[in-house]
């Protein structure tokens, strides 16, 4: 009812305005501003929100507009089914009111549909009641029409855009994408004052006064370039207003058409005015529209729709420089993933990422943001007392574990590790936050995942985490960059074997970029097992020892045994196992003399592919050593699965073997045994000569360590004949 009572007035005041344009009863109307009002509710509203016009017109008629009874109804019913006629029109293109230039014109023929039929009925009713003669037929016709479409392009826009509800569409432009209040309130003053050049020409009665009409139109074009659409379209029906007022009611020196031809003019300069702006602003508003799916799609994730990594690092920056809100930040990463996509398929995986996010989403409070950052890795920017933090990621933890995805015929559940940091605006850099969140959910997944781990701002609280991934990063520089070099240290025979050539291991090392300083394996190798980089270190060495041999052939032919160490992950890793048997078997250096390293704990853990592997390159010729033999000294039983040649007896037994009765029945038993399954040992760390003798003395075939030999560079080991102490060259 409100709203009937309100466009019923609206209605009645935009006649009462253009009662002002009729010298007498039987003129037409030059301007008809409720026929945009009727225009706009009926395509707001439907055809159900049009009663108030035949109410209105009737009205109107009686307290303002008197008017022959018999033209009553053909008034009421030109508005009325014109305005319906015209949103038929509009209803069949199938696209809805809105600013666009397709919508627009859309809306455009609609007008013209419209202006038809009312022209059409409502200059009958003025024949019909005998209020102009025939011969003025067309030109009631054409006045009545103009009229009607010149004040739906003023107010139609307006009116549609005061009573739009609330756009969902995530790419409408924001408040922020138009310029400020700063530029609008002297735009406004401007576009006043323009009326006041207008108004005063028109006094001067300058035939040229209606040229500074372009005053007004460029400010309206400013407007649609620069402002919010409805700034535009208010200024542009109130432009209207005011010119049709001037020239209408003949104010300021302006007279009304006299003639035809004058009207038609006059109607189409309006109509120009009214149009050009609304055109340019449609135009704008599209380019923001796409600016802003452009924007979205950037900065959001196809599969959970929230936003990426891009958005997520700009809302970091923002709440570090203090301009948004956050004061912790969350990283987290969702436990044994693959094996949802492995089992169950990718379209599963996706499923449950999907329900995660939403879970994640459904958990924000006022002023926390979600972020979907990578496969399986959300981010949590949370607003709010940083001493409740923990407690609420330890809830949202749980949540996700108890959290459940049907699909087909499994059920589909997950953990989460979590790693949190809180932080205040300028204490810290993105870089840094950003390493500390991802260090402490690393160690949460190290700790057996489903857990939160806090991490602090404070100086070496994560400072061992971190140090890790910059290794990590410093390993993949280093092999990019060619920084790793080879050492070679000799192994010793402690007996009378013959060997023919040379017997040692290769050891590597990192040539620091900056300082020179070549780093031992305990510095990389470290971090390289744990971000996964064995292999990819693996295959380097492989490539770098084997090349250097390639290119000199001389060197080549003293090699009797050239050991290199190989990483756990390497033995189960199917790709390197191709990698190595094609690259062995392609070598121009024989395969005879290579001997493959693994330590005892890397091939009990996956027995089978270990001897997998073992198997395939013992086919081509290789020979292997279990390094580090003893430290999983709890059973026997796996020896006779592993085909190695050698077994290299731990240094922790060797270094204890003068104090230490233990250490002594170790290696004897390790001994006895290799004996009894025809394979040879390797004592590693010897480094004097007590502990050579007593080793000799055990039986232990060979000797490795810097009491023997201390490791050279690749290029001067081959250079000179190998240094052993004397003490070892006397003893053999």
């Amino acid at each position: 009812m409100l709203r009937f009572i309100l466009f019923t007035a609206l209605y009645m005041f935009g006649t009462w305005y253009a009662v002002a344009f009729i010298g007498g009863p039987s003129q037409v109307a030059l301007y008809w501003p409720s026929a945009g009002i009727g225009y706009a509710a009926v395509l707001r509203y439907g055809w159900r929100g049009t009663a108030f016009i035949p109410v209105a017109v009737l009205a109107s008629h009686l307290l303002f507009a008197p008017v022959p009874y018999t033209f009553l109804p053909f008034s009421a019913l030109s508005n009325w089914l014109g305005a319906l006629a015209g949103a038929y029109a509009v209803h069949l293109s199938r696209i809805p009111p809105r600013v666009s230039i397709a919508s627009g014109f859309i809306m455009l023929r609609g007008a013209v549909v419209m202006v038809l039929v009312s022209a059409a009925i409502g200059v009958s009713g003025l024949l019909y009641s005998k209020m102009i003669p025939v011969t003025d037929l067309w030109l009631a016709s054409f006045k009545w029409g103009m009229g009607n479409l010149l004040g739906i392009i003023c107010i139609t826009p307006t009116m549609l855009l005061l009573a739009a509800p609330a756009s969902n569409n995530p790419d409408m432009p924001r408040d922020d994408d138009y310029t400020s209040v700063k530029e609008k309130a002297p735009w406004l003053i401007v576009l006043l004052f323009s009326f006041g050049i207008v108004y005063w020409g028109g006094l001067r009665n300058s035939v040229y006064a209606l040229g500074m009409v372009a005053l007004p139109m460029s400010l309206l074009l400013w407007s649609a370039l620069r402002f919010q659409p409805l700034w535009t379209t208010l200024g542009t029906c109130v432009t209207v207003l005011f010119l049709t007022s001037l020239t209408g009611l003949g104010l300021a020196g302006f007279k009304p058409p006299e003639t035809s031809l004058d009207a038609a003019l006059l109607l189409g300069f309006m109509s120009l005015v009214g149009t050009l702006p609304l055109v340019l602003v449609a135009s704008i508003n599209e380019q923001r529209i796409a600016t802003r799916k452009v924007l979205r799609r950037a900065t959001t994730d196809a599969a959970t729709n929230l936003p990426n990594r891009a958005a997520f690092e700009e809302a970091v920056q923002l709440a570090l420089a203090g301009k948004g809100e956050g004061s912790a930040l969350a990283y987290l990463d969702l436990d044994h993933f693959t094996l949802i996509n492995d089992t169950a398929s990718h379209a599963a995986g996706d499923a449950l990422i999907h329900g995660i996010g939403s879970l994640l989403k459904a958990r924000l409070r006022a002023g926390d943001q979600v972020f979907r950052i990578g496969g399986d890795e959300f981010a949590l920017l949370l607003a709010g007392d940083a001493e409740t933090m923990e407690l609420r990621l330890q809830h949202l933890q749980r949540a996700v574990e108890n959290y459940r995805v049907g699909w087909q015929n499994h059920v589909l559940n997950i953990t989460v590790s979590i790693g949190l940091v809180n932080f205040k605006a300028g204490e810290i850099e993105y870089a840094r936050l950003l390493s500390l969140a991802d260090a402490a959910c690393f160690t949460a997944k190290e700790l057996g995942g489903n857990r939160v781990v806090l991490a602090s701002l404070e100086p070496g609280e994560m400072h061992e985490r971190t140090q890790a991934m910059h290794w990590a990063l410093r390993i993949r520089e280093a092999i990019d960059g060619n920084l790793f070099e080879i050492d070679c240290q000799s192994i010793a025979p402690l007996h009378d074997h013959p060997v023919e050539g040379r017997h040692f291991e290769v050891l590597l090392r990192m040539r620091d970029p900056h300082t020179g300083e070549r780093l031992a394996p305990d510095h990389f190798i470290p971090a390289a097992e744990r971000f996964q980089l064995g292999v990819a270190l693996d295959r380097h060495v492989v490539n770098l020892t084997l090349g250097w041999l390639e290119s000199r052939p001389d060197a080549a032919a003293q090699v009797h045994t050239c050991a290199i160490n190989l990483t756990a992950a390497s033995l189960v890793d199917e790709g390197f196992g191709i990698f190595l048997y094609h690259r062995v078997r392609n070598s121009r250096l024989p395969a005879y003399k290579l001997c493959f390293e693994v330590t005892e704990t890397s091939a009990v853990r996956d027995l089978a592919r270990a001897q997998g592997l073992i198997s395939k390159m013992r086919s081509l010729g290789c020979a292997f050593a279990l390094d580090d033999f003893g430290t999983g000294f709890c059973s026997f039983n796996y020896l006779r699965s592993l085909d190695v040649d050698y077994f290299k007896i731990d240094g922790s037994f060797v270094r204890d073997l003068e104090s230490s009765s233990l250490s002594t029945a170790v290696i004897r038993s390790i001994t006895d045994i290799a004996h009894v399954l025809n394979k040879q040992t390797v004592a590693e760390h010897t480094e004097n000569d007590a502990i050579f003798t007593a080793l000799r003395d055990l039986g232990v075939d060979y000797a490795q360590g810097f009491g023997i030999h201390r490791p050279e560079p690749i290029e001067q080991y081959f250079a000179s004949v190998p240094t052993i102490t004397l003490a070892a060259a006397s003893a053999r």
